[in-house]
């Protein structure tokens, strides 16, 4: 390995061993902090902002208030409630988490050198070879730590690693065009066509994000279009059957993955001290499987539920 990109670093916040959801075969993904989304529905939550952060497990929580005295910034006090945590005050320093013998204090991310994360990645190398598998890049969005994923992308390539790319698309096409000819699979988010939508429920527009699919395709980069489900925004006949459309004018057709929707990341938040933003479900996804299939089925469009 590259000594010049073996200590580069960047922030990662989970390395997931034997995936089999983020590419073919058996993968190893990890997960870099930073996301310039702010998706209503993100199930990662913890990983939007690119700085390390503390999350909470409020019910591990025994009361023994021993990590009070360790926060030097007074953001931990003692209540006739119990033992309160002003996340506002906090600084994530990380001082508490030693003293908390429950485990309900924990740091999400840390600094990582491309050296240490290579070696995880190593492990897994047989697996790999057995399954047609590799590592895949996620997060958060990847790209919003440019120079370490790319070092990332560089050393992988080096050691002949199948090499995956979970974006949400929204980047300079100048980073995107660096960091391509070390992906094999781009696994590209494409939530909403409207534009009004599209900043209303994750924060951008959408314009960058469709700009760049398409000059991938034109560039002849493998591309996985995959569309989240979401009851009431995205899963709509309207938003599916208008991608559905867009895509179909696409010169290079694409793989369309329809992921559904669950309400497992609900907890997230509260333990960050975040608002979810979607309501309760009261019910499943608004328009069943076989209708969103036959949607893009109608494109002459390759499509499967699941990613």
């Amino acid at each position: 390995m590259d000594d010049n990109l073996a200590g580069t670093t960047g922030i990662v916040f989970d390395i997931k061993k034997f995936s089999i959801h983020d590419g073919p075969g058996i993968r190893t993904t990890v997960f870099l902090k930073g996301c310039p989304l702010a998706c209503w529905w993100c199930h990662n939550p913890e990983s939007q902002s690119t700085g390390v952060e503390m999350m909470l497990q409020e019910r591990r929580c025994i009361r023994c208030g021993a990590c009070v005295g360790e926060c030097p910034n007074g953001a931990i006090m003692e209540t006739e409630a119990g033992v309160q945590t002003d996340l506002a005050v906090c600084t994530s320093c990380g001082e508490c988490v030693p003293s908390c013998q429950a485990e309900a204090r924990q740091l999400v991310g840390r600094e990582m050198t491309v050296r240490e994360v290579l070696t995880d990645i190593r492990q897994d190398t047989l697996f790999y070879d057995q399954s047609g598998g590799g590592v895949t890049f996620s997060g958060g969005e990847p790209l919003s730590q440019r120079r370490f994923l790319a070092a990332l992308l560089k050393s992988c390539r080096e050691e002949e690693l199948h090499i995956v790319l979970d974006t949400c698309g929204f980047a300079s096409w100048e980073i995107f065009d660096a960091i391509r000819p070390y992906v094999d699979v781009f696994l590209y988010d494409l939530k909403l066509i409207d534009d009004e939508k599209h900043k209303k429920y994750t924060g951008v527009s959408n314009q960058l994000i469709l700009s760049n699919l398409q000059a991938l395709v034109m560039h002849d980069q493998q591309v996985i279009v995959r569309i989240p489900l979401i009851p009431g925004i995205t899963d709509t006949e309207h938003n599916l059957r208008a991608i559905a459309e867009y895509l179909a004018t696409l010169p290079k057709v694409v793989e369309i993955n329809l992921l559904p929707y669950h309400d497992s990341a609900r907890g997230k938040y509260a333990r960050l001290g975040q608002l979810y933003k979607l309501p309760e479900p009261s019910v499943t996804i608004s328009g069943s499987h076989a209708e969103a299939l036959d949607i893009f089925s109608s494109c002459n469009l390759t499509v499967r539920v699941g990613g």
